[in-house]
């Protein structure tokens, strides 16, 4: 018989199982070598019950690694039979198609053993900035990507397989602060593992099941009772994300299905996958479909089994969204982060009141720097850097949000720190923001120079830019205007984001990111937001006065009110 949990106690067990998962997460604040790990926060630390149903997450985690481990974590689980797994065993994993869909994003998976017994497993998916491989975003095939790795033995019984770990040190260009964040990894599982136990000896429980079992299916009901607010109907929706460089756009076609409490997504007459690396796998399409629905209608439910139930996905085998091995994925972001976006466009129509505009975070503009630095020391590095974000019914748009993917802006002084590079402007973008009644977020400019003094590179600089938004901006939401596009620059003129940069000593390069899309009618916005985003520098008067119809006096910094009904009277 399944044990029972008066609410009081299940709470107080419920918040004891979300401290271990978040004290394990901030193990790796403390231990991480990679600046992506450490500031950029690009991890994901969980923990599942003795048959794999995902249990847990930390509260601070990204959705594409979040919603493709509710679904991997239990294959790679199976991957060793029960009988095998020993306490100390340690499984390491980066098959794409198992998790989270590239080579960048290690699992590492450990068994968590009580009274001689599997209680639960602990896992942790970190984005490696390294993994060696060809960094940039128009490769052909998984092969050129880096160091592929099926679930194998990390430690067996605690034994670490020095084996594996040369194979990997051999494989990739900065070995110490790879093998650096794995061993993070490591210490997260272990710290995980520690206090689960503690909490099981403390509570006088021998398994973790019973109590999963009953907050699993509360998490269900939640999850059905939001999705219960969506009128029932199907809501079709065709978009189009544009072709990095030269190459041919990309469609997604998407139908949303609301029965009742249940919803189901197909991606029929999507394009199939391409030959570049922007091909996204089933379990990466997935979290960001259920991102979209999680997010409008109930952001508080946990991330367990029992959220992922109600949400069903079908995508054509070998389509864009739904690609088949040896597809290039390394770039997956730059097609995956825009489910989220495509799903509140179907629902756009039934639920306007939840949804947001299109965000220039979507995807998010992730840059790969690397080379040596003036004495021939190797470094590596990846930032990630968000864009405007959409406003929506109730709210302007974030600047320089990296949504849906929930990461953070590398921070100017650990850039410098990690790179000989130096960041000579980093700034918001005025009038960037999509106009409307709520205003998109602003997208951001940062221009990094390579020191052509003494502390010259010995070699050129590599970039790979993964992006998007470069030749369709952000859309707005009814009536709202679009926000500003993306623009990569080397020395001033337009440079390719789709294959490698390479920038010697003295060049400069320069990143935009997108604004987001704005909401409503901008005539409807309250002149007195218009002037507000005036004094902060987020809109010029010219604009206010062409977009907003606001007219504001330059020497009072006041709305001119007679001013403004004229001009919005002309409308």
């Amino acid at each position: 018989m399944q044990q029972k949990f008066d609410p009081i106690t299940l709470e107080i067990l419920w918040r004891r199982l979300i401290s271990i998962v978040d004290e394990a997460d901030a193990s790796v604040a403390r231990t991480a070598f990679s600046s992506l790990l450490r500031d950029a926060h690009d991890y994901t630390c969980m923990f599942t019950d003795s048959r794999g149903n995902e249990l847990v997450q930390g509260t601070f985690c990204t959705p594409g690694q979040a919603g493709a481990m509710a679904l991997g974590v239990k294959k790679i689980i199976r991957a060793f039979p029960y009988e095998e797994y020993k306490p100390g065993d340690v499984v390491i994993v980066n098959d794409p198609w198992l998790l989270a869909g590239h080579l960048n994003d290690v699992c590492v998976m450990s068994p968590i053993f009580y009274k001689d017994r599997i209680v639960a497993f602990t896992a942790c998916v970190f984005h490696h900035s390294d993994i060696g491989g060809r960094v940039a975003s128009d490769n052909r095939e998984v092969h050129e990507e880096g160091l592929f790795i099926p679930p194998l033995k990390l430690y067996t019984a605690g034994v670490p397989n020095e084996a594996l770990m040369n194979m990997i040190r051999w494989n990739v260009r900065t070995p110490e602060e790879v093998i650096g964040d794995i061993r993070s990894q490591v210490a997260s599982n272990h710290v995980c593992a520690q206090k689960v136990v503690e909490m099981l000896s403390d509570e006088g429980l021998d398994t973790l099941d019973d109590l999963a079992a009953e907050i699993i299916d509360r998490t269900e009901t939640s999850m059905r009772r939001a999705i219960s607010k969506i009128p029932d109907g199907r809501y079709p929706y065709k978009g189009v994300i544009e072709g990095a460089g030269l190459r041919d756009d990309i469609t997604i076609a998407l139908t949303v299905d609301v029965k009742g409490s249940d919803i189901h997504v197909d991606f029929d007459g999507t394009s199939p996958q391409v030959k570049w690396g922007v091909n996204v796998v089933y379990n990466f399409t997935y979290a960001y479909v259920f991102m979209a629905v999680k997010s409008a209608f109930d952001p508080d439910i946990p991330i367990n089994e029992g959220a992922i139930r109600p949400v069903k996905m079908t995508a054509p085998e070998g389509s864009v969204v739904n690609c088949t091995f040896p597809a290039a994925v390394a770039a997956r972001m730059q097609v995956g982060h825009f489910m989220t976006e495509m799903v509140f466009r179907a629902l756009a129509p039934a639920v306007p009141d939840r949804i947001i505009a299109g965000s220039g975070g979507t995807p998010a503009q992730t840059n790969i720097l690397y080379g040596q630095r003036h004495d021939g020391k190797p470094w590596f590095t990846m930032i990630i850097r968000g864009g405007g974000m959409g406003a929506g019914n109730s709210m302007d748009g974030h600047h320089c949000a990296i949504f849906p993917a929930n990461g953070a802006n590398t921070p100017v002084e650990i850039l410098e720190s990690d790179t000989p590079l130096i960041v000579e402007e980093r700034a918001l973008l005025p009038d960037s923001g999509g106009v409307g009644r709520k205003r998109g977020g602003l997208g951001r400019k940062m221009v990094i120079r390579v020191p052509n003094d003494e502390l010259a590179p010995p070699v050129p600089v590599t970039i790979a830019v993964q992006a998007g938004r470069f030749r369709y901006p952000p859309e707005g939401l009814f009536g709202g205007g679009n926000g500003a596009a993306a623009r990569f620059l080397k020395n001033h003129a337009p440079a390719d984001p789709s294959g490698l940069t390479f920038a010697d000593p003295g060049d400069r390069v320069a990143f935009y990111s997108a604004g987001g899309g704005g909401y409503g009618d901008p005539f409807e916005r309250d002149p007195e937001e218009v002037l507000e985003d005036v004094k902060n520098g987020y809109v010029t008067r010219d604009k206010a006065r062409e977009d907003y119809g606001v007219v504001i006096l330059p020497d009072t910094l006041a709305v001119d009110e007679a001013a403004t009904a004229a001009c919005r009277g002309k409308k």
